[in-house]
């Protein structure tokens, strides 16, 4: 299946201490990253929550970052902040750039994002030759392969370990050196031990990023998780939802404890 990705923005970072800066900033190992793949990032903030996940892609001798279009604006403003006199440059290539998605197949020139999701990055001027698939069919995709998305109603909300970027380091390297937040990321993954982690769910009833996951069960004061994606696939509604761990075979409902009933699926 093809997907044209329209709610995604590009950044292309240039100049000769582009990766340098990137290594700086982001939670992954830049200097790992191929010219065929895509590389999960976050971008987080000095609490160690994240501002955004970036597909980090290598183009020649540049770098591309692709993320939510709702929060261009504000990501592009905070990495031009901390270029200070380094030469890098970043520009904003959206508009330059198709971001399409494939389910379960590959094309020449695609990045692979993981075993089922790939990206290709087209000329704009190519539209025409696609056939695309309802957008509803790779926001499903995500959600059965525990891809994480992190939006402008989430920014700033979850770290690393709450969406499971630090399981054998998908998006989280602890051995690369230091990134805003590093401490906090480290601290967790050293010392502690998260006690919120990243499910998958269906449900009967409609669902909204940011909905509230309530367990009767729990003993923490505040919300036990929240719901980061969602999608209406065929009669049923599945999320990604942030949850407290000790509390994930319990039952689960949406915002109270008359809301609808929150299915685990038990892929993870």
């Amino acid at each position: 299946m093809v997907i044209h990705l329209k709610n995604r923005a590009l950044l292309k970072l240039s100049g000769s201490e582009n990766e340098a800066f990137l290594q700086a900033q982001l939670s992954n190992d830049i200097s790992k990253l191929d010219n065929s793949s895509v590389q999960i990032n976050a971008y987080c903030q000095h609490q160690g929550k994240i501002l955004a996940l970036f597909w980090v892609i290598r183009f020649g001798d540049d770098f591309l970052l692709s993320f939510p279009l709702d929060l261009l604006d504000s990501i592009k403003s905070r990495l031009q902040m901390f270029v200070l006199m380094a030469d890098v440059k970043i520009t904003d290539v959206t508009k330059q750039y198709l971001q399409i998605g494939l389910i379960g197949k590959s094309q020449k020139d695609s990045l692979t994002i993981n075993e089922q999701l790939s990206l290709m990055l087209v000329d704009p001027k190519n539209l025409s030759k696609f056939d695309f698939t309802s957008q509803d069919y790779w926001d499903k995709a995500c959600i059965d392969s525990f891809l994480p998305e992190v939006s402008i109603a989430t920014t700033e909300t979850y770290i690393p370990q709450m969406l499971n970027l630090d399981i054998d380091e998908f998006g989280v390297n602890f051995s690369k050196g230091c990134f805003p937040g590093q401490e906090v990321v480290a601290r967790l993954h050293y010392l502690g031990k998260a006690k919120r982690r990243l499910f998958a769910f269906k449900s009967d009833s409609p669902l909204r990023i940011g909905d509230t996951l309530y367990c009767a069960e729990s003993k923490s004061a505040k919300a036990t998780g929240s719901v980061i994606s969602q999608v209406k696939f065929g009669a049923d509604f599945f999320c990604l939802a942030t949850l407290e761990v000790e509390n994930k075979d319990n039952k689960i409902t949406i915002n109270n404890e008359q809301g609808p009933t929150l299915t685990r699926i038990h892929n993870e």
